[in-house]
């Protein structure tokens, strides 16, 4: 939390005060919309609980998502004096609550501020100040108006210590704008905004909200198929208001979020404020991106599923074959095949659009030791890490690797050498592959360019047209050969 490092040398505040601290800046926003008004937190700063205070730090700030913010500079961290903030000294050291204040000129803005005491075991540990334009209060409409009401009962209650209310762990509280619904004791509704109104339009309400129990019209909004679901409480005791709840109302036409906290004063509860958030096109969106993704990796599995069959019928053309060439050569295309088909059987398990291209890479290695013309004794190792990569590069760098590791056991390694090393290094964008062995080395004269051997070309096309990347082969030192791959990957 901002300005939380400089507590513990300047506070008294313990672990329990500080967490405490932490968990009503997680919910304020709601004091900060409801009040129109701009949040300071203060805490005193003193050597130790006993001592008398030297002065006040701003720990924290928050603004309204209701109205212009009054303080556009960052006031975090600012000191004052004890003596300099007379209504932040009174509700420290009286533990009072302070309205109403006498407007101050902030730049061209008459600005009110109030003081609300932080209690934290029967102690004040610290002092939040709202800031309000005064020229904006002068008048209001009943929606305001019950925004401010409410507003207060929870500053009453964060005098109490009773907001925020742990039970309630939501990562993302409702906004106030949302809309809002304030019940009183019994669960009846005595007041609606317009946003709450038109959410529960969205559910298929037809009459009005206020002075009905909103429980009772959740029940009635439940699809005939939702209903007959079975849920630990009903509707009516969700909605209450007489324990905080975070909830979702589903039916046919559309979702509707809950987060329900009740008011308190003192040991007596004298009603609840409901927020209401419509969610029914963030469902939506969310189902037909579940759907796309299910969709997608069906679609990889039964590619993959293709290119086994391909593969199935190749091998079956290959043993009709009298022709040991044409044979090889359809060996060759069934391998190719098959490296392809492990990338997309990687992304059908996948739940997300990458390939973790570590484990295709092994895979291909463990399938490439079966090579009858693989000399004994050689031992083929990778070295670094590829993490994920997209289909579109990890497809054909699989054929690429593939190639290159076949002509290695194939050609470099078939009379010499016991060696093969499969090495990468990624610097953020940037990719370089080795392929090294230690065996016989290039043919004298070798160039890539001029190179008839097929692997080879598949080589050089993917690398240069597919990937954009660059391609060389070169006598490796003392023995052997290396071809390197650098690639910008995004």
């Amino acid at each position: 939390m901002p300005g939380f490092e400089e507590l513990t040398s300047t506070s008294s505040l313990n672990e329990s005060d500080l967490k405490r601290l932490q968990s009503l800046i997680a919910e304020w926003q709601l004091l900060a919309d409801l009040s129109f008004a701009d949040l300071l937190l203060w805490v005193p700063i003193r050597e130790t609980e006993s001592s008398w205070p030297e002065g006040h730090v701003v720990v924290a700030q928050m603004r309204p998502t209701t109205a212009a913010t009054v303080h556009p500079r960052d006031l975090i961290s600012n000191k004052v004096q004890w003596g300099q903030r007379a209504r932040v000294d009174s509700a420290l050291s009286q533990g009072e609550i302070f309205l109403d204040g006498e407007p101050e000129l902030l730049g061209e803005i008459l600005v009110k501020e109030e003081s609300i005491p932080v209690v934290n075991d029967d102690r004040v540990i610290a002092v939040i100040t709202r800031h309000r334009n005064a020229e904006l209060s002068r008048s209001t409409g009943r929606l305001e108006g019950v925004y401010r009401e409410t507003a207060n009962d929870l500053a009453r209650m964060i005098k109490e210590g009773s907001f925020p209310i742990e039970t309630l762990t939501s990562e993302v509280t409702p906004r106030v704008g949302d809309g809002l619904i304030r019940l009183d004791v019994n669960g009846m509704v005595t007041f609606a905004s317009p946003n709450a109104i038109s959410a529960f339009r969205r559910l298929g309400l037809q009459g009005d909200l206020e002075l009905k129990n909103l429980g009772l019209i959740a029940e009635e909004l439940l699809s005939e198929s939702s209903a007959r679901l079975p849920r630990d409480e009903s509707w009516q005791i969700i909605l209450s208001g007489k324990n905080a709840r975070e909830a979702e109302l589903e039916n046919r036409q559309g979702t509707v979020d809950f987060y329900v906290l009740p008011l308190v004063a003192g040991t007596d509860r004298i009603g609840s404020l409901v927020l209401v958030h419509n969610v029914t096109e963030i469902r939506r969106r969310e189902k037909e991106l579940i759907s796309k993704d299910a969709t997608i990796r069906e679609i990889h599995h039964r590619v993959k599923n293709n290119l086994q069959t391909v593969s199935a019928l190749l091998r079956l053309q290959a043993r009709r074959s009298d022709n040991a060439q044409a044979e090889a050569a359809i060996e060759e295309a069934v391998r190719r095949i098959a490296s392809i088909a492990l990338v997309h059987e990687t992304l059908s398990t996948s739940a997300q659009e990458v390939v973790l291209f570590d484990d295709v890479l092994d895979r291909l290695i463990s399938g490439l030791k079966d090579v009858g013309t693989r000399r004994e004794g050689v031992e083929i190792s990778r070295i670094g890490k590829f993490g994920n990569l997209r289909p579109e590069v990890a497809t054909p760098l699989a054929l690429i690797l593939t190639e290159l590791i076949q002509n290695a056991l194939e050609h470099g390694l078939v009379n010499s050498g016991k060696e093969l090393i499969v090495s990468v290094r990624r610097a953020d964008n940037e990719l370089l592959i080795e392929v090294i062995d230690d065996g016989s080395g290039l043919p004298e004269n070798f160039s890539i360019d001029s190179s008839t051997t097929l692997g080879l070309q598949i080589v050089q096309t993917l690398t240069t047209n597919e990937l954009a990347g660059e391609l060389n082969i070169s006598q490796n030192l003392p023995t052997g050969t290396k071809a390197e791959i650098r690639l910008t990957i995004f």
